[in-house]
């Protein structure tokens, strides 16, 4: 049992270092990216504005609507997953999600950025949804979590690629955790499902766009 835990531990560390040198090597690429398309955009300026005004134009009139049809089905693992449908489509309107915190659904096309970020304000659900679809693990808690708690999950954050932390005054659960299309409630930091939720979907099977960028989007 020991060393089968032991190999466990050891494959989820080299797994997070794999994915904190991918999401490196990614944000490098996004810098020199950013670069070339702000001197073409100099170049091409007046044409670049009539296209964002026409996309912000056609977002906005796309299905703003996040009550995706079903239900959540709770596992004997204690994790609800949702049957149903979960949009993807990118809006500019304020979404309507059917859960608190967001499991998926329409949302921002900016992500919030999700390295083993730790925020101290609420945050913009539909930026947060969007870091979901990039396969993160979104750790949110009420003034009702414990102080301990609370730092000993940021602290548990901020060393995990693919996560983001914030409060949550609205969600009925003082700590919940959540990823595309699943979210549980757990007891504290010390909770052993913290480490099989992490685990399991940091990047997991749910994940509609695995590999996608988890920095260059949104910060506090």
């Amino acid at each position: 049992m020991g060393s089968a835990k032991k190999s466990t531990t050891a494959a989820r560390k080299a797994r997070i270092e794999e994915m904190r040198r991918a999401e490196q090597a990614r944000a490098r690429r996004n810098r020199i990216l950013v670069i070339t398309a702000s001197v073409l955009a100099v170049a091409g300026l007046t044409a670049g504005t009539v296209a964002l005004v026409q996309s912000q134009s056609d977002d906005s009139t796309a299905a703003a609507d996040g009550k995706g049809k079903g239900h959540f089905v709770t596992g004997s693992d204690g994790v609800r997953t949702w049957k149903g449908t979960l949009g993807r489509t990118h809006v500019v309107k304020t979404v309507n999600y059917p859960m608190e915190p967001p499991v998926g659904g329409d949302h921002n096309q900016v992500w919030m950025n999700c390295n083993g970020d730790v925020y101290t304000k609420a945050l913009n659900n539909m930026n947060a949804v969007h870091s979901l679809e990039h396969g993160a693990v979104w750790v949110t808690y009420t003034s009702k979590a414990k102080k301990a708690d609370v730092d000993a999950l940021a602290a548990k954050v901020k060393k995990t690629p693919y996560t983001l932390m914030s409060p949550d005054e609205q969600q009925k659960d003082p700590i919940m955790l959540s990823a595309w299309g699943h979210q549980r409630t757990v007891t504290s930091a010390t909770d052993p499902n913290v480490d099989k939720f992490f685990a399991k979907f940091v990047q997991g099977e749910q994940t509609p766009e695995p590999g996608a960028a988890c920095t260059g989007g949104l910060g506090q």
